[in-house]
């Protein structure tokens, strides 16, 4: 073999050396970067899982590579103006929880999910044996709530975004041997929080 073409073979050999090691580098920075350190987060919310407004803790308890899985717990309060002489004003707790799962790299995800809300509603049928011929009965009012959007967190924690389409089923307990349903399809989330 000549000189010149040994000088082409090493000179090729260490192309492809060097090629290597920034190819695993490379490799090892982008499995940095799918790893979230910051696996908790706090958030307001508005509309979307919440109803109108709440206050969230969520926790990523599942990650690999690009794929993370979040649950997350809210509460929320709504306060029912005064009708007289069915009730005076009252205050209505509600309880949204989540479970979701987003994909991409550092920042920029797409996340899907299904989402939970409780509420505990009041109602007040007629009855004669009660005060103004009403009586009063609790109820729970729930919803699934499935989640397509975007979710902007740095894997290392920080200013946390999220907006996603929201659609509402809304099943209604009077009774639960016969609940009722209702679709709702116009329903957004937005979500404003810190990353930790």
């Amino acid at each position: 073999m000549s000189l010149s073409k040994k000088c082409i073979l090493f000179a090729l050999m260490g192309f492809l050396m060097i090629a290597q090691n920034k190819l695993s580098a490379q490799s090892e920075q982008e499995t940095e970067a799918d790893i979230f350190t910051a696996k908790n987060s706090l958030h307001a919310e508005l509309l979307g899982n919440s109803g109108l407004y709440g206050l969230h803790y969520g926790r990523i308890f599942h990650q690999k590579n690009k794929l993370k899985l979040v649950a997350s717990l809210g509460f929320s309060l709504r306060f029912q103006s005064e009708d007289q002489p069915v009730h005076s004003g009252y205050v209505i707790p509600i309880f949204p929880a989540e479970i979701a799962a987003f994909w991409g790299r550092s920042r920029h995800h797409l996340e899907v999910g299904i989402g939970y809300t409780a509420v505990l509603n009041r109602r007040f049928p007629i009855d004669e044996n009660f005060p103004n011929n009403r009586r009063k009965q609790l109820y729970w009012s729930q919803a699934l709530l499935p989640r397509i959007g975007y979710r902007n967190q740095k894997p290392e924690g920080g200013f946390l975004f999220r907006v996603g389409y929201t659609p509402i089923i809304h099943i209604e307990s009077l009774d639960p041997s016969a609940n009722r349903f209702s679709f709702m399809p116009y329903w957004f989330g937005i979500s404003l929080g810190y990353s930790f």
